[in-house]
């Protein structure tokens, strides 16, 4: 933490900060774990500089549906103030909570339970009442999808082809929910009994519950363990049955393979906005070039499902 930033985050928390490590991970956020000279031990989570999709919330609003989540009982860190501009870039602060984020490692050993755990987390998201958090935006999907795509400003005929194809199998028809948007593990903190807290909450917005119970069966989100769909740690069923039953919302097997689809599709075009903030100038970062070029296993992968489906 450089000079400039260390001052305004005292002069924000009214104490002296005696230590400020940048947590690893986050494409699109800054994590600080901050202990001040009053013996504060704080997580300042601070706006980077970009966004991964055209319609990420501001740290504003994702401090309310911090707020929200914990309210309707969703393991969350408290979230404690938000601290507007800071030192050019709006941020808030939340309970520091310890536990292993790392997907490689969580895949290795994971707690048992962890696939029910999510089920679990993912019930009580999706009955946060849409009316708590009126900002949230449920829009078109496929407006949003293709908008995204089309600031690439590059040709990616295999993604445009999932969309198609999804498009084509997708009725849409379940109300929407409130939607955690990146609900996988790499987002969830764990220890050895299970889940401590579910976090970057930056993609929330309304949608079909399906597009959430879909994204830990994305093969991105294995961490190299695929012999296990859902989310590198286990089995799909146990995690579906858990959510049907606190939930009365079951999905059909064939109908969650497209949403799966979309996933990649999706994960492909974040991978490419991401290398392209790179590529334009906008923030000048290896690992966001990086990320340019998983976009080619997204697009591999979601043309082996189109092929498998039939």
């Amino acid at each position: 933490m450089n000079e400039t930033l260390g001052e305004a985050v005292a002069a924000a928390l009214g104490s002296p900060v005696t230590q400020a490590t940048q947590r690893a991970g986050g494409a699109s956020k800054e994590a600080w774990a901050v202990t001040t000279a009053d013996g504060r031990e704080v997580l300042l989570r601070r706006a980077g500089g970009g966004a991964i999709h055209l319609d990420s919330l501001s740290l504003r609003r994702e401090f309310d549906v911090l707020v929200a989540a914990r309210a309707a009982g969703v393991l969350v860190p408290e979230p404690l103030e938000y601290l507007g501009d800071l030192d050019g870039r709006e941020a808030f602060t939340m309970e520091f909570v310890r536990g292993e984020t790392i997907g490689r490692r969580i895949v290795r050993n994971p707690p048992v339970g962890l696939d029910t755990q999510m089920a679990e987390q993912l019930a009580k998201i999706h009955a946060i009442l849409p009316t708590a958090l009126p900002f949230l935006s449920g829009g078109d999907l496929w407006q949003r999808l293709y908008a995204e795509l089309d600031s690439v400003d590059e040709p990616h005929p295999a993604i445009e082809l999932g969309l198609a194809w999804c498009r084509e199998r997708l009725p849409l028809a379940r109300p929407h929910v409130v939607s955690h948007g990146d609900f996988r593990v790499g987002n969830l903190m764990v220890d050895d009994l299970g889940i401590v807290a579910v976090l970057d909450w930056e993609f929330a917005h309304l949608a079909d519950p399906a597009e959430d119970l879909a994204w830990p069966l994305v093969r991105a989100w294995r961490f190299g363990n695929d012999a296990k769909r859902l989310a590198g740690i286990g089995d799909p069923e146990p995690f579906l049955d858990r959510y049907a039953e606190l939930t009365g919302i079951s999905i059909p097997p064939e109908e969650l393979l497209v949403w799966e689809v979309l996933g990649n599709c999706k994960w492909a075009i974040g991978s490419l906005t991401q290398a392209r903030r790179h590529l334009r100038g906008e923030e000048r970062n290896i690992e966001l070039a990086v990320l340019g070029r998983l976009a080619a296993e997204m697009e591999y992968e979601l043309l082996d499902l189109i092929e498998r489906a039939g």
